[in-house]
């Protein structure tokens, strides 16, 4: 049986007694990718975030005792005035999600012109600490063609953190500098090999369509070789459990539907696929899935036992934005420009009423835990949820970072 619900914390929790890799965190949110770290293995040992109401309920699961997460320190900052003195030699991983609003399709995507621009920032932070390897992430608007220059010398300058801006330079010259760096092959200073990749979270068993740029880097010193981890989920292992076996139907105790929406060329390339092994045998995670054993909050239920649930009135949908269907993944979760949106924060029932997404439906198809909690109004909740990063992603990303480092420090071959 292959339905998965969004887990409790200790069943959430992977077991590492092993060895301790420290990490700090920039722009946490409300803590997806943090999360998702800290289970992979790594230890934060620090949270800069600026915002007030994520910051607010962070610190409200650390004292209401998450497990993973009760060690966390959270400083509520500008990470401009922040000094990492005390961290260079310590810390293995610093990570983060610079603003996303610079690049994204739904933002006036100024990149280098837009205030908000923090990867600057996490430049900063990488020179100062000189960790190990770092992971930042953002959205999939940091890949227009628009971005192409803006986005090489943003790697450039991970590249080589040490290659600074000079005070009447022009971003454009920079550039010009770590070209010039980059090509003559120099190797003094402080340098980092760098990948990126497109990653779709529902290839990672969120149930959610959401597409993030990932940035890892490795100094260079350290000589790793690693790959961003292969998915574990495919759209057609759930298109085969849906039209060829008709397993999904039978899970979920419900009628397949009459009319197949595929070609018979399209279901005989599912059906090699899958039975081939030509793609990840565990298929895409649907919104049935994640929510389905919830109660319906248009309707009594226990408070006490699901929490976060409450039913906002008024859901409608826009031209062009449509709601989640039940037996697919979910469309993204979207934070808005003001407040929550429409269409994509609904979800179209069986029997084709729309309604929100509650606030834990919502934190579910993030992969939250359910034991993971949110303090603020649901507008405030909806907008943390929507900013942040699925915490399964970060956790395969992670967990294949933390495994790479492990195996270097047990061989002996790291430096």
């Amino acid at each position: 049986m292959n339905i998965i619900v969004a887990p409790k914390g200790n069943e959430m929790e992977i077991e590492r007694k092993r060895l301790m890799m420290n990490s700090i965190e920039l722009f946490s949110g409300t803590g997806g990718l943090a999360l998702g770290l800290q289970l992979s293995g790594f230890n934060h040992t620090a949270l800069y975030e600026w915002d007030k109401d994520s910051c607010d309920n962070l610190n409200f699961n650390i004292q209401h005792g998450y497990p993973a997460i009760k060690e966390w320190k959270v400083y509520q900052t500008d990470v401009r005035t922040v000094h990492y003195d005390g961290y260079t030699g310590k810390i293995q991983l610093v990570a983060g999600g610079p603003p996303c609003q610079p690049f994204s399709l739904g933002g006036k995507h100024q990149a280098y012109n837009d205030k908000r621009d923090m990867f600057p920032e996490a430049v900063r932070a990488v020179r100062k600490v000189r960790p190990k390897v770092f992971i930042f992430e953002n959205v999939r608007g940091l890949l227009r063609k628009s971005f192409s220059e803006y986005f090489n010398y943003i790697l450039l300058q991970l590249q080589h953190p040490e290659i600074i801006k000079g005070a009447d330079m022009t971003w454009l010259d920079h550039l010009a500098l770590l070209e010039k760096h980059h090509t003559a092959g120099t190797e003094d200073g402080l340098s980092y090999n760098v990948v990126f990749r497109l990653l779709n979270a529902a290839d990672y068993g969120v149930p959610q369509i959401r597409q993030r740029v990932i940035i890892v880097g490795f100094r260079s010193d350290y000589n790793a070789s690693w790959a961003f981890p292969e998915p574990s989920h495919s759209q057609e292992a759930l298109l085969y459990s849906k039209w060829i076996s008709r397993d999904y139907w039978d899970e979920h105790h419900l009628k397949m539907p009459t009319e197949i929406p595929l070609t018979k060329a399209k279901l005989m390339a599912v059906q090699k696929a899958v039975e081939e092994g030509l793609c990840p045998s565990s298929r895409w995670q649907t919104v049935r899935d994640t929510i389905g054993d919830l109660p319906d909050p248009t309707k009594p239920y226990d408070v006490s036992v699901y929490r976060n649930h409450e039913h906002r009135p008024g859901a409608k949908l826009y031209a062009g934005h449509s709601g989640s269907i039940m037996d697919e993944p979910s469309k993204t979760i979207k934070a808005g420009a003001h407040g929550v949106p429409g269409g994509e924060n609904t979800v179209v029932l069986d029997d084709g009423s729309v309604r929100y997404y509650t606030v834990r439906e919502s934190a579910r198809i993030q992969t939250f835990p359910d034991d993971y909690l949110f303090s603020a109004s649901w507008t405030e909740s909806m907008r943390q949820i929507g900013n942040a990063v699925p915490v399964k992603l970060a956790a395969a990303v992670g967990k294949s970072v933390y495994d790479q480092m492990e195996r270097m420090m047990k061989n002996g071959t790291e430096k």
